[in-house]
């Protein structure tokens, strides 16, 4: 018997050193986000959240049952997540009122971009909320090494990369008291990262050139592309192609003159259920691109070489890893990678 119990206790003390430890919140939790301090006194028990990438993180940390409310919406929702989505009260399919926002009595808003809560915020500033005794969190890859000025998509000084969305994922786990939840949310998604990186190792685009185009205004008007510090610019790096646009706003406003004189080898085009702009519609971007005099004579028209690609992996989001699966399949189906 007393052999029985020591090993019993052998076995029960290997276990809980197997087992990762994680240390519970101690609150007031206290983070800096985004330039501002933002005190927690426990876990937000409802929130608001504005921007789809935000909610698709949210969800993966298995906190649907706190979201009071969600807007702006660009395409359908993962699918894993599409049952837990259907619940939840959508405010607006873009931007939500401020008054539709606080009528859902959230605890912590938490937006995606700056421009809908931040210092001229869409949607309010931070300083509103607060009043409201309502707490805000922006995600960091909307605000570390970048300018967010005018309501635009802003200019990225350094390069994107998805340590980014890891700290948030982090800092959220923290706030939430689920630090395992981000843990294991985190090591999954490095893990897909390395097998996409793995994956087309035999399939180098070494210096290919190649053009995001996400929508435009008016559809034969300046193409909102890719800028150089985007996500996009991460995925193309991550491949070892090459951008052709070398500016560091987000989301630039380029003539398809100066997008002509580097002759993209592929055009990746966002899909989307929006449809804001006139090309929000891929199907509209294709026939645009096939029929202006410009446009049809690009070497990716004349090969059709298009790699559709579901807008939220070009946003900074946990999507962006299935990017760069895409683009690798698209950029070995054309038989471009040297």
């Amino acid at each position: 018997m007393r052999q029985f119990l020591t090993r019993t206790m052998l076995a029960f003390g290997l276990v809980c050193l197997a087992a990762p430890s994680f240390a519970a919140t101690q609150y007031p939790l206290t983070i800096n986000n985004c330039g501002r301090e933002v005190t927690f006194n426990k876990a937000p028990a409802r929130i608001a959240s504005i921007g789809q990438g935000m909610t698709e993180i949210l969800f993966s940390l298995g906190l649907a049952d706190r979201i009071a409310g969600t807007a702006v919406w660009v395409g359908p929702v993962l699918p894993q997540y599409a049952q837990v989505n259907s619940r939840i009260k959508r405010l607006a399919d873009n931007d939500p009122s401020f008054e539709s926002v606080v009528g859902q009595e959230p605890d912590l808003v938490a937006a995606e971009f700056e421009w809908h809560v931040g210092p001229q915020g869409s949607v309010g500033t931070r300083e509103q909320f607060s009043e409201l005794g309502i707490n805000t969190y922006i995600a960091p890859a909307d605000c570390v090494a970048k300018i967010n000025a005018d309501g635009g998509d802003g200019v990225r000084k350094e390069l994107f990369t998805m340590s980014l969305i890891y700290q948030e994922i982090a800092e959220l786990a923290e706030i939430f008291d689920i630090r395992d939840r981000g843990d294991a949310l985190i090591a999954e998604l490095k893990n897909r990262e390395a097998q996409a990186v793995a994956s087309i190792t035999a399939a180098s685009a070494k210096d290919l050139p190649i053009v995001f185009w996400f929508s435009s205004k008016e559809v034969s008007g300046d193409a909102f592309i890719a800028g150089k510090n985007s996500a996009p610019a991460y995925i193309l790096k991550t491949l070892g192609a090459r951008n052709v646009v070398t500016t560091e706003e987000e989301w630039p406003l380029v003539g398809w003159e100066t997008i002509a004189e580097a002759n993209p080898a592929i055009i990746v085009i966002a899909t989307m259920d929006r449809r804001r702009y006139a090309a929000d519609d891929p199907a509209v971007k294709v026939d645009f691109l096939e029929k202006d005099p410009v446009t049809s004579e690009l070497d990716a028209v004349k090969g059709k070489h298009f790699v559709m690609m579901d807008a939220q992996a070009m946003n900074p989001t946990i999507r962006t890893i299935d990017g760069i699966e895409i683009l690798a399949k698209g950029i070995k189906s054309f038989d471009l990678a040297q």
